[in-house]
């Protein structure tokens, strides 16, 4: 049989979930930013995608999710967040950072529901100066985010987690492990719990191999990944989930018919 090719995100918050995967015939991975993992889902070029939760409502086909496997947080996040120089009621334009699709959303979600602002977006690449430059506010995500100093270029940092849960009190789930239905097995649906379940054992570790020479960086690394990231699947997060596409449907970002499709586990 074919192994089952994985679509994992590239940022640091994600290689608890692919923990000791590389090493199992089952599996093959690549490691994109989470627009690009949405996509080659949506293409059938992989069978897996840990893709950005609103892509969930935007692929060509009906997808599973798999049990209990999520990014998610409760509370600050400290890799997605606003910049800005401004009032954020005085907001009236967002740079958007293009390797986000998830972020994106809530970003337009929050300026709404918390700051009663509907901003244009701009997309850009993820350089908060030149986004500033040209926008009121500029989103950014993943390892740009969680290492940006913004005190240097005198601009306030948002966290859209902490936001989130403000406004909510529930957790956010930025990512989740999906796929078209019947594509993997309940053995290979364990497996991946199983990697889960060894990498957040070893968030050390995890750190220390992705900052390979920076040690002020494996530090920072390991605190976000003990502190700010979950990776369960549970009630609260499914509640948040479901309240988040019920926002952004209301904002015409989306279409959710309330339905959340879970991969059975037997």
């Amino acid at each position: 049989m074919s192994a089952i090719r994985l679509g994992a995100v590239e940022y640091l918050n994600a290689r608890p979930l692919v923990y000791g995967l590389e090493r199992d015939p089952r599996f093959t991975i690549r490691y994109d930013i989470p627009s690009q993992c949405a996509r080659l889902l949506h293409e059938d070029a992989i069978d897996l995608g840990l893709i950005p939760s609103i892509e969930y409502l935007r692929g060509p086909r009906p997808y599973g999710i798999l049990p209990d496997l999520a990014i998610a947080s409760r509370g600050p996040v400290a890799s997605v967040a606003l910049y800005t120089r401004r009032d954020p009621r005085d907001i009236r334009t967002i740079a958007m950072d293009t390797s986000s699709r998830t972020s994106v959303a809530l970003a337009a979600v929050i300026a709404r529901r918390a700051f009663g602002i509907a901003p244009e977006p701009v997309p850009m690449a993820p350089d908060l100066e030149v986004m500033l430059a040209k926008a009121d506010a500029a989103l950014i995500i993943g390892d740009n985010a969680l290492l940006l100093d913004h005190d240097a270029v005198r601009a306030r940092k948002i966290d859209l987690g902490e936001s989130w849960t403000e406004a909510t009190g529930l957790p956010f789930v930025y990512a989740f492990w999906a796929g078209p239905p019947h594509r993997v097995t309940p053995g290979e649906v364990r497996a991946l719990q199983q990697a889960r379940d060894r990498g957040t054992a070893h968030y050390a570790e995890i750190a220390r191999d992705y900052f390979t020479t920076r040690v002020e960086y494996q530090r920072v690394g390991e605190q976000y990944l003990r502190d700010n990231i979950q990776y369960r699947l549970g009630w609260e997060e499914m509640e948040g989930l479901r309240t988040f596409y019920s926002y952004a449907a209301e904002q015409g970002l989306v279409v959710f018919d309330g339905e959340l499709r879970i991969y059975a586990e037997d």
